[in-house]
Formats: structure tokens, C-alpha cells, sequence
């Protein structure tokens, strides 16, 4: 079972932050565009259970999943599984279907531009994420990935540390999905 590993920080923007994470040795992949479905289970409420069950589309590429919930700790960690499912519009439509038919009830869709930067900090691969959340702002995921319980300490150590050094100090730790929610009732 893998964790993952991450803390969200809020940010006025992403001016320099590319250029520190190309500095420490950062790969940066092209931006996308992601669209977030989220999914209620029909006997059990994910809000109250800190679950999570999306469907995700970036380009013509889809997966669907699943994030467990959140283990306590100084980084948001849970268990995360994805699934890739085939490409397209149609199969994101057919997968919806499937899941409404289930009784699963669309929550709310989250769209942002995403650019992704790869980097091995303290001997664990890192990920940090530039994203812009419509409606939202602008955000930093930093995040790693435990293989293990037992690897978690090390994961947090490098993600709370990379944040710290490239200066992130506004942690956000709702998800986009609570933010909007909040944006909507509020």
C-alpha cells in the first residue's frame, strides 16, 4: 500500500518559484488543464469519512481515484489508488454513467492549470505542482510518495523541508474540492 504525502500552500503567484525548482535540479513537464469530478458514495458520506473518489481528465487521457483517509501527521497523508481507464470523451461519459447508475452523486467539478516539476530532494522523488484553481487562486503541491508506513517519516521530512526552502509558508489544507464547496454555500 502507497501513501501520499503532501501539503498545499497558497501563493500570490508562481513568479520565481520555476526558476528555484529548475535551480535545485527540477525537471518541469508542459502545462495542462485538469478537470476534477468528484463522487459521493450513496451509503456513506465522503465530507464526513475525509474520502475522496474523482474522476480525472487531462487532455484525452482519464483515471479515476480513489484517496483514503487522511492519517494524522504534519502533511496531508492517505492511501491513494489510480486507475487509468480508456481515452476520451466518450469513456469519461460512459464511467460517469456507470457510477450515477450506481447511485454515486456528482459533488462539484474543479478545473486548473497544472505545471509539474520532478526533482529528487533528500533521496526521495518529489513532485511540486504549480496549480491555478478556477475560481480559487493559486496554489504549490508539494508531494511524495510512501511505499510504506514505514516510509512515511522520510516522505514528510521532504516535502515540509523542499516547501521551507523554496520559501512556502501559507499552508492550505483544504482540498479544492472543500474550497469550492465553501465558495458556493458561503
Amino acid at each position: 500500500m502507497s501513501f501520499e504525502v503532501e501539503v498545499k500552500y497558497r501563493v500570490p503567484s508562481h513568479a520565481g518559484l520555476e526558476g528555484r525548482l529548475i535551480a535545485l535540479g527540477g525537471e518541469g513537464a508542459p502545462e495542462v488543464t485538469q478537470e476534477d469530478s468528484y463522487l459521493n458514495h450513496p451509503s456513506r458520506d465522503f465530507a464526513q469519512s475525509n474520502e475522496a473518489l474523482r474522476l480525472r481528465r487531462i487532455g484525452e487521457s482519464n483515471r479515476i481515484t480513489y484517496k483514503g483517509p487522511k492519517h494524522a501527521g504534519p502533511t496531508k497523508t492517505r492511501e491513494e489508488i489510480e486507475v487509468p481507464f480508456a481515452e476520451g470523451a466518450g469513456a469519461l461519459d460512459q464511467m460517469r454513467r456507470l457510477f450515477a447508475d450506481l447511485g454515486f452523486r456528482p459533488v462539484a467539478v474543479i478545473r486548473k492549470t497544472r505545471r509539474t516539476f520532478h526533482l529528487k530532494y533528500r533521496g526521495m522523488a518529489v513532485e511540486v505542482a504549480l496549480d491555478s484553481a478556477e475560481n480559487l487562486g493559486d496554489f504549490v503541491e508539494v508531494e511524495a510518495i510512501a511505499e510504506s508506513a514505514a516510509g512515511l517519516p522520510e516522505a514528510q521530512a521532504a516535502v515540509l523541508d523542499l516547501a521551507r526552502e523554496l520559501g512556502l509558508t501559507d499552508v492550505e489544507p483544504r482540498s479544492y474540492l472543500r474550497m469550492a464547496l465553501e465558495k458556493t454555500r458561503g
